[in-house]
């Protein structure tokens, strides 16, 4: 049974339980840890380092293992990933530093004061941007998760932790300009139905917008997180399209391409399409469905007997998480956890349970329920709708099998 660790019963336990845990340890701790309290440690005895060389500003040392998580098996040329350690964060927020990557063509060394935007085709004055063009227009700052369609495969959930999963996901606040101001600007002609974007790295990678979300909510970015954009991330423009699948949010914009058809290029033909249990194949299914993933306790981790919370991240493509649904013991019940303000539109939403652990083997899952009423489905549920032969769009829960050594593994392994 879950108890609120305020209640007195439950508090009580609690200190009694953190009391033993801490008597077991005190033996050897108290005698090893000589910078323990009362004691003074070492770094309190003489000044710290000057400020002089942090030019930049970096984690502390002791935070070294906070890293992105470049897969051992994946051979890193010029299309690669990398992903975001999920389990070691807190909030929403992903550092510039820590944001997943993906790759097609290689990271561009790109001179903002000769890049260039140009906006032709159906418009009636076609255009030629400079970035100082492009701050001039009026500025905006959303925060939006980015998530890779293919986070993860429908054939390999695989990995140990959270990052391995679903680590090809993040969030940020971008700044920059809507599209829609900048499309005004150029004046669209009305058989205009699509956008066609273009990065200016070696794949040139190409994708199709709909004009309806051209006007919505799409952003020309340059900024993230108060900074402009890293290299890695599309310096010094790309696209955000808030809910859509992230090969869309094309980086190192150079070229818009106003049209009345999609371009079905290689990236919308061949690559990011569902394949379906028919033979089929679903085509612009664009939008991220809701999704969620518990990142403490989690894989690789590992808890003690006692008072626990549970923690994780959920989102959707289609609006804001309206609710996440917990469940400690396999799916037999679920309860609901509480949402971390701020609960916004297509972003990561920090959701939070407190649970006591009895010490016996359970596994534990988070089901998200966005704004539309839609359940985040369990994958038994989606492929037998779906099939095990797309690669794309799978947003099904994922268990986390809590030995009764306290050890959490893949629930999928």
């Amino acid at each position: 049974m879950t108890r609120d660790p305020d209640d007195p019963p439950a508090r009580r336990r609690f200190l009694v339980q953190g009391a033993a845990a801490a008597a077991a340890l005190a033996g050897g701790r108290a005698q090893a840890d000589a910078a323990a309290p009362p004691a003074t440690p070492e770094w309190m005895k003489t000044p710290g380092a000057d400020v002089g060389s942090q030019t930049y500003g970096t984690p502390s040392r002791f935070e070294a293992d906070v890293i992105r998580n470049v897969p051992k098996g994946l051979k890193q040329y010029t299309s690669a990933s990398s992903r975001t350690p999920l389990q070691d964060l807190d909030g929403i927020l992903t550092p510039n530093g820590l944001f997943y990557e993906r790759h097609h063509g290689g990271i561009p060394d790109i001179d903002p004061a000769r890049h260039r935007l140009m906006i032709h085709g159906l418009v009636e004055t076609p255009l030629i941007l400079t970035m100082d063009d492009i701050r001039r227009f009026p500025s905006e700052s959303h925060i939006h998760f980015l998530e890779c369609s293919g986070n993860p495969s429908f054939e390999a959930i695989k990995g140990k932790t959270a990052s391995d999963l679903v680590g090809l996901v993040s969030c940020a606040e971008w700044t920059g300009v809507r599209l829609a101001t900048v499309l005004r600007e150029a004046g669209l002609k009305p058989e205009a139905q699509w956008v066609v974007a273009e990065g200016a790295d070696a794949a040139a990678l190409t994708r199709s917008i709909p004009i309806a979300k051209c006007l919505d909510d799409a952003l020309l970015v340059y900024s993230q997180n108060g900074e402009r954009l890293r290299p890695q991330q599309g310096y010094p423009l790309r696209v955000i399209l808030p809910g859509f699948e992230g090969n869309m949010n094309v980086k190192w914009l150079r070229r818009l391409n106003v049209s009345a058809e999609p371009a079905y290029s290689r990236e919308e033909t061949s690559k990011y399409t569902d394949s379906m249990p028919d033979g089929t194949a679903r085509q612009f299914t664009f939008v991220m469905e809701a999704k969620s993933i518990i990142t403490r306790p989690s894989g690789t981790q590992r808890i003690a007997p006692g008072f626990n919370e549970i923690t994780g991240i959920a989102w959707s493509g289609r609006g804001r998480i309206r609710g996440v649904q917990v469940t400690a013991d396999g799916g037999k019940t679920w309860q609901e956890a509480a949402l971390q303000e701020p609960v916004l539109t297509r972003a990561l939403t920090r959701f939070r349970l407190p649970w006591t652990w009895d010490g016996t083997p359970t596994t534990i899952m988070s089901r998200a329920i966005d704004e539309t009423g839609y359940v985040q489905p369990s994958f038994s549920d989606l492929t037998a709708v779906r099939g095990l032969k797309s690669f794309y769009h799978n947003n099904a829960t994922i268990p986390w099998r809590i030995a009764d050594s306290g050890e959490v593994t893949n629930g999928y392994a």
